[in-house]
């Protein structure tokens, strides 16, 4: 007999009806359960935790233990080759009743985490370059590598809009903004999902996370309550899943961990189906995050046991668990008890399983369950995946402080490079792991640019926190225990010493994946460790100082600003973060990267978003409460007029605004035209001023371009104190510049019936 759901001419609906029909209690639960695939490997990798040899068989006995003959609708935490993920699949399709492939899941967030994948610059630094073509290019090859490993599902981008410097997944955002946070989630969707063409070799699901306050908790801890509310969720949050999933084309979406005013996202109704599927129109599955039902249970007490907190979770809207959860057993034989005691109806189970079918049958697997065995050697770290990587980083630079120093001249004969990351390139969190290949540092990259017409000299200076192998379970996740550890590689003392017979001197430093990411939360945005101590000493020899960062997050520069004479954050910038760093430092790429998060006059004064709302004061007792370098705000190695505003009204809340950018200097560069809007009087409190509108434009010394923005009624428009979008009649200052702290053209324009 031939089953309907096996026609490729019929919909993925009728498919998934179809398949639906057949399937008993046992295998539709299967198929919203998720395992983890390193532990059914005869060889785990040594090079993570999370991957698997290329060699690996897999234990079939354990595995049929687990899967059945019902299957499994998910594997995760198998980076590993096509070879390998293939003999999983083949025992599904082909020892299971009714032959259904599994998604295989990764994590993705700057690149696929297999080892010897092409690292990306972080999406904090990607935010920074405010290129929405590159994120698209990245997204495009993060994708094909994805795809071409066997991977069909990515757990990213991380749309969380980050206002709360203080928590530790700063990095893994693309920054404070609303408007640049859906901007940039909608081109690395497009790019990685090749605008919903699932079925191709190269292209693959995103899952957009964390659904949707998880970038403002409490005290910055991350899983902590957010203290937002609703305007604010509307306004802020909102927006930039709404795009993901109602434009961008996202079929999934992660829940997040924490609460909002006391009512846990993930076991919410409103959050989870009356936004997602009665608002937004989300096509395929919501998935918690991992460990987040357990939460329910062991920190925000809302569930009694963890079958209540199934139960609630499952009710609400979730589809599936995520990894952490409970094993696989646990999971199924609950729901199935659930069902059977009337807790949870076998409809709204029926429901969850098809938008997992219709998803499989959209990705091709039922007519292409495995993968080309060869084709990835030819995809992964490819030239031009290699390219995009460096162009990323290169365009990530941010310069935040320059008296003229940079770029370095020729006539320094002795450089002497400090810090605990001139040595050590730091390429961010949820990374893949380099193999077969080295990641060169700034000073290896800075040597090799010189040659042997300039001596350099390198000393750490001093290390940076970081941790040991140990692990420790903290409500219900796996953390590293952190602990102080010196580098071993020098003192203060050496630095000082080194720096005494340069003639410039270079720091390195910032984060490193333990004072940066998930779990990785500070109550302090000081630089970490004894690096304060070693530019201060440093600084004392007199010599010319530059300050070079590889962070995560803002940072409080409140002593180094005095003793510097340049300042470049180059956020984490992947592989090639060193090599676009020396390239910057020497001339050769003039930075044009924008600060996505404002950094804060210290670390006492935050929040310090650009859009927080207005006071009547601006001043605490130590100073003004606003941040030393405002979102959007960065220097380049020449100088932009901006001129000509023209305001072009096309209807009521339709607008073109055009404007000149000229480069006065002389020297090329790219500058990042940024355009505010301020509703001057409103009936509810408003930023004063929004983004809505950003490009980056690249002009030789001389050149002159014109930059056009259309505006429409999402630009001007607020949820009014009876929650309704409207667009209110009065004036509207429309503002044109670099930085939301540097305005060079205003104008307004008053809107009416």
């Amino acid at each position: 007999m031939e089953y309907k759901y096996k026609n490729s001419a019929l919909s993925p609906e009728e498919r998934a009806e179809d398949l639906l029909s057949l399937m008993t209690l046992e295998e539709k639960v299967a198929q919203i359960d998720i395992l983890r695939g390193v532990e059914y490997a005869t060889v785990p990798s040594t090079l993570n935790h999370c991957c698997i040899h290329e060699s690996s068989d897999v234990e079939y006995e354990k595995f049929e233990k687990t899967v059945g003959d019902h299957g499994i609708g998910f594997i995760h935490d198998s980076y590993t080759i096509p070879a390998v993920f293939n003999k999983f699949q083949k025992y599904l399709v082909e020892k299971t009743r009714l032959g259904i492939p599994c998604i295989f899941t990764g994590e993705a967030l700057h690149g696929i985490s297999f080892p010897g994948a092409t690292i990306f610059p972080v999406p904090l630094g990607l935010g920074a370059s405010f290129n929405r073509e590159l994120v698209n290019k990245t997204g495009k090859a993060i994708g094909a590598e994805t795809r071409a490993l066997g991977m069909q599902e990515i757990l990213a981008p991380n749309l969380d809009v980050a206002r709360e410097s203080r928590w530790g997944r700063v990095e893994e955002t693309f920054g404070e903004d609303t408007y640049l946070c859906s901007e940039m989630g909608y081109s690395i969707i497009t790019g990685e999902q090749k605008n919903g063409e699932f079925g191709r070799n190269d292209a693959v699901l995103t899952e957009p996370k964390h659904y949707c306050t998880h970038g403002m908790p409490e005290n910055g801890i991350n899983c902590a309550n957010a203290r937002v509310g609703k305007r604010e969720i509307e306004q802020c949050y909102l927006p930039v899943f709404e795009k993901a999933i109602t434009k961008a084309g996202a079929y999934n979406v992660m829940s997040c961990y924490n609460c909002i005013d006391g009512e846990v996202v993930a076991s919410s109704k409103y959050y989870l189906t009356d936004i997602l599927r009665g608002r937004y129109g989300l096509k395929g599955y919501v998935r918690a995050d991992w460990g987040s039902i357990t939460r329910l249970v062991i920190a925000h007490r809302t569930a009694a046991n963890h079958v209540d907190a199934i139960c609630d979770s499952v009710n609400a809207g979730l589809d599936m668990q995520g990894c952490l959860d409970y094993t696989p057993e646990f999971w199924e034989s609950t729901l199935l008890n659930l069902i059977k005691e009337g807790r949870v109806s076998e409809e709204l189970i029926n429901n969850s399983v098809k938008n997992v079918l219709k998803v499989k049958f959209e990705l091709g697997l039922f007519e292409n369950p495995y993968t080309d065995e060869e084709h990835y050697k030819d995809v992964i770290r490819c030239d031009e995946h290699k390219k995009i990587a460096l162009d990323g980083a290169r365009q990530a630079m941010t310069l935040l402080e320059n008296d003229g120093i940079l770029p370095i001249k020729k006539e320094y004969k002795t450089i002497a490079v400090v810090g605990p990351s001139s040595a050590r390139q730091r390429v961010g969190g949820y990374s893949s792991v380099p193999y077969g290949y080295t990641v060169n540092s700034v000073y290896e990259e800075l040597k090799k640019a010189l040659g042997d017409d300039v001596t350099v000299l390198q000393s750490s200076g001093c290390g940076i926190p970081k941790g040991v192998e140990a692990v420790a379970m903290e409500d219900g996740q796996p953390h590293l225990i952190e602990v102080y550890d010196e580098d071993e590689s020098g003192s203060i003392e050496d630095a000082v010493k080194i720096a005494e017979q340069s003639d410039l001197v270079i720091f390195v430093g910032g984060d490193n994946n333990f004072t940066s990411g998930e779990g990785h939360d500070r109550s302090d945005l000081k630089l970490p460790g004894k690096q304060r101590e070693l530019i201060l000493e440093v600084a004392k020899t007199g010599k010319p100082l530059i300050l070079v960062f590889e962070n995560g997050r803002a940072i409080d520069l409140t002593e180094e600003v005095k003793v510097s004479n340049a300042i470049l954050v180059s956020w984490f910038g992947g592989e090639f973060g060193a090599k676009a760093i020396v390239e910057t430092l020497l001339g050769e790429n003039n930075p044009a990267g924008r600060v996505p998060v404002s950094f804060p006059a210290d670390s006492n004064r935050i929040p310090c978003y650009y859009s927080i709302l207005p006071n009547h004061t601006e001043m605490m007792f130590e100073g003004e409460r606003g941040p030393r370098y405002a979102f959007g705000y960065g220097l380049s190695y020449t100088e932009f007029e901006y001129s000509n505003l023209k305001i072009t009204k096309q209807s009521r809340t339709d607008y073109t605004v055009t404007f000149d950018v000229k480069n006065i200097g002389k020297v090329d560069g790219d500058e990042v035209a940024q355009l505010y809007v301020n509703d001057v009087v409103s009936s509810v409190v408003t930023p004063l001023k929004l983004l809505k509108g950003f490009e980056r434009i690249s002009l030789k010394a001389g050149e002159i371009k014109t930059v056009e923005f259309k505006l429409d009624f999402e630009s001007f428009r607020l949820l009014n104190k009876d929650l309704e979008w409207v667009v209110e009649d009065g004036e509207f200052e429309i503002m044109v510049g670099s930085a939301s702290s540097d305005i060079r053209l205003k104008e307004k324009i008053e809107i009416t019936e």
